[in-house]
């Protein structure tokens, strides 16, 4: 309980063993900045950082969060710095994806 309160966490003991008991609130972490667009793939949101304690440092303020509705049962999102490229690990089984967004979805994306 200790621990959980210093990083600035909710503590609450539940009964339900599966449940955590250290969470976050609900003004940790990011918020959707301005209005969502829409893109040839899928959706792209501006994501500002809410004024929070930091878990591990050097928080990046502005993020980028860009999904892909690949398929009707396949989403793929991503979240970058928007001003800073980063190394991305090649994966062999994902490559890139330039097709339209696919429609019937057996998904409901909300941002």
């Amino acid at each position: 309980q200790s621990l959980c309160s210093r990083r600035g966490c909710c503590w609450s003991p539940l009964s339900d063993p599966n449940a955590p008991w250290c969470y976050f609130s609900s003004d940790h972490g990011y918020t959707v900045d301005g209005d969502l667009v829409t893109t040839q793939q899928g959706l792209q949101a501006a994501l500002a950082r809410l004024p929070s304690p930091s878990l591990f440092g050097q928080d990046i303020d502005n993020l980028l969060l860009t999904s892909q509705l690949q398929t009707p049962n396949r989403l793929r999102f991503k979240i970058t710095d928007p001003n800073n490229q980063r190394y991305e690990v090649p994966h062999e089984h994902v490559g890139s994806f330039t097709d339209p967004a696919a429609s019937n979805l057996n998904y409901k994306v909300e941002v």
